[in-house]
């Protein structure tokens, strides 16, 4: 038997509501807000929350010195198209070249890596 259940994954940001928008223009879901945090409710379940951290440093992309401590797999069915619609959102391309990879790496607006992968 399980101790507990995850309740969400928090990301810290400089922005909760422009992170939440982002991550809602890809997944959907619902934007609850609170002082400084912000919860987006999935519509297949879980959530992400966003919150604000003064002094936010990005991680980087790859570097040891500056781990990204986690990062989210995202799976679209088409990697051309999702790749046009998350750089619209503001997404930045951290490692895309390989063309012929099953998955790209981007890091959001707030500079955390997130890939999408092929479905």
């Amino acid at each position: 038997m399980a101790l507990a259940k995850l309740g969400a994954v928090v990301l810290d940001c400089p922005d909760p509501r422009a992170l939440a928008t982002f991550y809602a223009g890809m997944l959907g879901g619902t934007i609850e807000e609170e002082a400084d945090w912000i919860d987006l409710r999935l519509p297949a379940g879980g959530t992400l929350a966003f919150q604000a951290a003064p002094g936010y440093v990005p991680p980087k992309w790859p570097s040891p010195d500056a781990s990204q401590q986690f990062h989210l797999d995202l799976t679209v069915e088409d990697l051309d198209a999702a790749e046009k619609e998350v750089l619209a959102l503001g997404a930045k391309v951290l490692e895309a070249d390989d063309r012929k990879r099953t998955w790209r790496v981007y890091a959001d607006p707030a500079g955390h890596p997130f890939c999408l992968c092929a479905g």
